[in-house]
């Protein structure tokens, strides 16, 4: 997910998408444990994506305190 897109979302639809990537991991950690997967290379894309989500829902809050 690029930078922009998520720039882009309210904060309500990032929470939202937040929450799916953590169900996405754990559905991805699961399936690594049990039977292996196909592209592993996908744990690491949806934690960055986690972290870029996290970091820009920080920024918003930082920026409304400051206000």
């Amino acid at each position: 997910m690029k930078i922009n897109k998520i720039k882009e979302m309210s904060s309500p639809d990032l929470e939202k998408e937040l929450a799916e990537l953590k169900n996405e991991l754990f559905k991805l950690r699961f399936s690594l444990a049990t039977n292996g997967l196909d592209n592993p290379m996908k744990i690491k894309e949806v934690k960055k994506d986690i972290a870029k989500i996290k970091t820009i829902l920080r920024e918003r809050e930082l920026n409304e305190v400051k206000k």
